[in-house]
């Protein structure tokens, strides 16, 4: 089953998974490989790959030039921006984000891994734990990534070790631990020679576990949903300019978190009225209940004034209507740090809103993770916990308990141009 890389299978199982490491540690060797092995490349494209590598004078097909181009990307100055890929198997689809793993660009790490269902963290085995691997482990977990898988990579180097192997697992599992990572998955494999990727490798019968490509197609991540905390964040109100349906009023948006189902009854936010959802309108049609990421229209049985903004949940399950935020804050911008007292504008979910900076409480050192308290402002790439207040309240949660009402980013008003990322920690 062969799928083109950029249309994926519609109705198929998705998974998101960034991937971090130094160039050094074959990362885009790695992409290469799983996007060849998948068959998820044109054919003129491999054509390509291997006149590129002999005119090199390469021994082999060097799959890493699949990504060259975006290396390239990065190296011309992209900021936010992660360069994507897709590819499937007849179990699911995938979308990688690649995003590099330097300290220089923590802000593309963190805007890949922010929406990311896993992380493959690769480690050059002859090099073992580094100083970057060690970052990357806890990005992910600041970001709330729910499934982590070590890579140990050019096991070939190293004649395929199996004390190698085991002395990089059991160092980075207990580093793991001290950042409460909820699932991590350890897989030597060699990149380059293919052992470990789509299925299990000879070279290594002292191994027991799965393939890499086994585990992706296979991890479970339906349970990472919050189907507890209803949220559905109002994008666009629909109300047709037509006679033949004037009544109709519908608000369109993408559930955030929680289930909805015709006959719920739900709170309007920040107004607090109530009502029940008479039904639930797709583009294929109506349907008996809603979950996230699922794009919807909900109709409700009462005349309510709802705008853009607004958001529908339990009346007795309500996000926390706030000013004041605590957050753990990621900097973007190159030409002005973020300062207290600096004015901003904040997108959080579907909500706009004006914020000042009220506090930076430390910046943190996301090497030794130690905190600087007498910090007085983040520059670029530069994590730390800041208070802010805005000009109208959010309807947010804690960004641990649910990522999309949690997170926001901030806006410099001036240039238009997205500065920082925020992930809620507390909001009053």
């Amino acid at each position: 089953m062969t799928i083109s890389p950029e249309a994926p299978a519609r109705g198929m199982d998705l998974l998101r998974f960034a991937t971090a490491g130094s160039v050094d540690d074959g990362k885009s060797t790695l992409i290469g490989r799983l996007l060849y092995d998948s068959k998820a490349i044109f054919e003129d494209q491999l054509e390509a790959v291997e006149a590129t590598s002999r005119s090199r004078g390469d021994e082999y097909t060097n799959l890493a030039l699949l990504t060259d181009g975006l290396r390239a990307e990065r190296e011309q100055g992209i900021t936010i921006d992660v360069a994507y890929r897709y590819f499937a198997t007849p179990r699911r689809k995938f979308i990688i984000a690649d995003t590099p793993g330097h300290i220089q660009y923590t802000r593309n790490m963190v805007t890949g891994a922010s929406t990311a269902d896993l992380a493959l963290i690769l480690v050059d085995a002859r090099k073992g734990l580094l100083e970057q691997s060690r970052r990357h482990a806890f990005l992910c977990s600041l970001l709330r990534v729910p499934h982590l898988v070590l890579c140990v990579n050019k096991m070939d180097l190293v004649d395929y070790s199996q004390e190698v192997f085991e002395k990089i697992a059991d160092e980075f599992t207990a580093f793991a631990a001290k950042l409460e990572a909820p699932d991590l998955t350890v897989i030597p494999i060699s990149a380059l020679k293919g052992d470990n990727i789509v299925s299990r490798s000879e070279n290594m019968p002292w191994y027991d576990g799965p393939s890499l490509l086994h585990h992706l197609e296979h991890v479970h991540i339906a349970s990472d949903r919050n189907l507890v905390d209803v949220r559905f964040p109002v994008q666009y109100v629909i109300r047709p300019q037509s006679t033949v349906v004037s009544d109709y009023r519908g608000y369109a948006g993408q559930v955030a978190s929680g289930v909805l189902k015709p006959g719920d009854e739900v709170m309007v936010l920040p107004s607090g009225f109530t009502s029940t959802i008479s039904s639930i309108e797709t583009a294929d049609g109506p349907v008996d209940e809603a979950f996230p990421p699922m794009s919807v229209t909900i109709r409700l049985a009462d005349e309510i004034d709802i705008a853009r903004g607004d958001l529908i949940c339990r009346p007795h399950n309500q996000p926390t209507v706030a000013q004041d935020i605590e957050a753990m804050v990621c900097w973007m911008d190159e030409s002005r740090p973020l300062t207290v007292g600096g004015k901003y504008a904040i997108k959080h979910t579907t909500r706009s809103a004006r914020a000042i900076v009220r506090g930076i409480q430390y910046r943190l050192d996301v090497n030794t993770l130690h905190r600087d308290e007498c910090a007085d402002g983040l520059s670029l790439n530069e994590i730390g916990r800041v208070r802010l207040r805005t000009t109208v309240p959010l309807l947010a949660d804690e960004y641990r308990r649910n990522r999309t009402t949690g997170g926001f980013v901030i806006i410099d008003e001036t240039t238009n141009r997205t500065v920082g990322a925020g992930m809620i920690i507390e909001a009053s």
